[in-house]
């Protein structure tokens, strides 16, 4: 059970927090395009998809989380370091696209952005992307398991 548990999440993992990553990461530049010229509805469009993308796969990204603790509490690792560490660190990355980019991202797909707020976005859209980064590290190093490399 545990391996099937382990699968789910680690597939979920690619399939959801990627996609966001991904298209968090292609805003700001996408913005910053759609906000210089105006008159181009494709550039409008492109924004639009990826704030789109982001809100979709961060609701599809809870199931992350749900397959994690039911992996590690299968796994007996529920109270290692590791694994607190990388359930504090995801909770912070979804309140940083939660509170920090999606927000942003409405606001400049609904036209009351500046190019000032796409510089703040990236780097709101750097840290979920580098908090993202940490945790998949302490997911395969794992630091102090006993479970095995």
């Amino acid at each position: 059970m545990t391996k099937f548990l382990l699968a789910v999440h680690v597939l979920a993992a690619i399939v959801a927090v990627g996609p966001v990553t991904v298209a968090a990461s292609m805003f700001p530049p996408a913005a910053r395009r759609a906000l210089e010229s105006p008159d181009d509805p494709r550039a409008t469009e492109t924004v639009g998809l990826l704030h789109r993308i982001c809100r979709v796969y961060g609701v599809v990204g809870v199931v992350v989380p749900v397959f994690g603790f039911a992996t590690a509490s299968n796994m007996g690792v529920l109270g290692d370091a590791w694994l607190i560490v990388s359930i504090a660190l995801t909770a912070l990355a979804a309140l940083v696209l939660v509170a920090l980019v999606l927000p942003r991202q409405s606001a400049l797909v609904e036209g009351g952005g500046t190019l000032e707020a796409t510089v703040r976005l990236a780097m709101f859209t750097g840290l979920f992307n580098l908090l993202w980064a940490t945790v998949t590290i302490l997911m395969i190093v794992r630091p102090g398991s006993t479970t095995g490399a």
